[in-house]
């Protein structure tokens, strides 16, 4: 178990979610090999509906927002254990009761969880999709909770969620499904070198460094504690992701503002990483070959 650092100061931060600061996570995209049934899983066991559909594709959300598509690509190569791509997409519910419900859920479902940790800023579960694509459930705690650290870091922790007491909390009734409010809160990525990450998501994108663990870093804009993490747990030194490979095939940052965008735009030339525009949103690869699209 890891401890956070003493804590000697803490600063309360504004309540607002994650989808209210600068930039966020706004969208995921997964290849699949079959389409039909990690769709139906998503749908059944996350809550998410669909939203469109073609042959060889289909966006899920909740709400009518779009969080999740899903892209048809039989053969696809697995992503191998220890190659750049997808740690888990986190799914933030927005309380405590909707994450006991949702665990209500998952349990009498017979879904296989993977773990569960007190973060101290939330509360999260682990679990993975019948491919192999990691996803959190998470709730956080009101940001006046969080405590601050004289740098401007968020102090977290992986500890031990009681998920006993946290059924105990649920209603046992029949799940409605995710709450409109669910939303992509981040997304943890497996990367070949920490350095690079901080250089990319920092210097490049312009997020905020708020936490570090033993290889890994975490960022985030408005000082939430991560919109985005990168780890080298299983990548360490691995080379780019293999074009078309299955997992995660891109995911979306949105800016608030055209200048924030064309502030990233602007790093990204300079770094030589080529991109395609197009109006307010442009694609590209980040350094280990994971597609990225980044908006305002």
């Amino acid at each position: 178990m890891m401890t956070a650092p003493h804590p000697v100061s803490s600063r309360p931060a504004p309540a607002k979610t994650a989808l209210d600061m600068p930039t966020h996570v706004d969208h995921a995209h997964l290849r699949v090999g079959d389409l039909a049934m990690v769709s139906a899983w998503y749908q059944t066991i996350l809550g998410l509906t669909a939203i469109d559909s073609s042959p060889s594709g289909q966006t899920l959300g909740v709400a009518g927002r779009p969080l999740l598509t899903l892209t048809e690509a039989k053969g696809a190569a697995p992503q191998p254990r220890q190659a750049p791509g997808l740690f888990h997409t986190a799914f933030l519910v927005p309380d405590r009761p909707a994450l006991a419900a949702w665990l209500a859920h998952a349990a009498h479902a017979g879904v296989a969880l993977q773990g569960a940790s007190d973060h101290l800023v939330s509360e999260a579960i682990y679990l993975a999709d019948p491919e192999g694509n990691g996803i959190e459930v998470y709730r956080d705690r009101s940001r006046a909770d969080w405590t601050y650290l004289p740098d401007g870091k968020v102090a977290m922790a992986t500890e031990r969620l009681d998920l006993q007491a946290l059924y105990d909390e649920a209603d046992k009734g029949p799940w409605g499904g995710m709450q409109p409010s669910t939303a992509i809160g981040h997304i943890h990525l497996q990367v070949s070198d920490i350095p690079t990450a901080d250089h990319f998501f920092r210097d490049v994108l312009g997020l905020d460094l708020m936490a570090t663990y033993p290889g890994a870093s975490f960022f985030a804009s408005g000082r939430y504690h991560h919109h985005v993490a990168a780890n080298i747990w299983n990548s360490r030194r691995a080379g780019p992701r293999s074009a078309g490979m299955a997992g995660l095939a891109e995911y979306t940052l949105r800016f608030d503002t055209t200048e924030r965008l064309d502030a990233a735009l602007a790093a990204l030339d300079r770094m030589e990483i080529a991109v395609t525009r197009s109006g307010r949103t442009a694609s590209l690869l980040d350094p280990w070959g994971i597609g990225l699209r980044v908006s305002a």
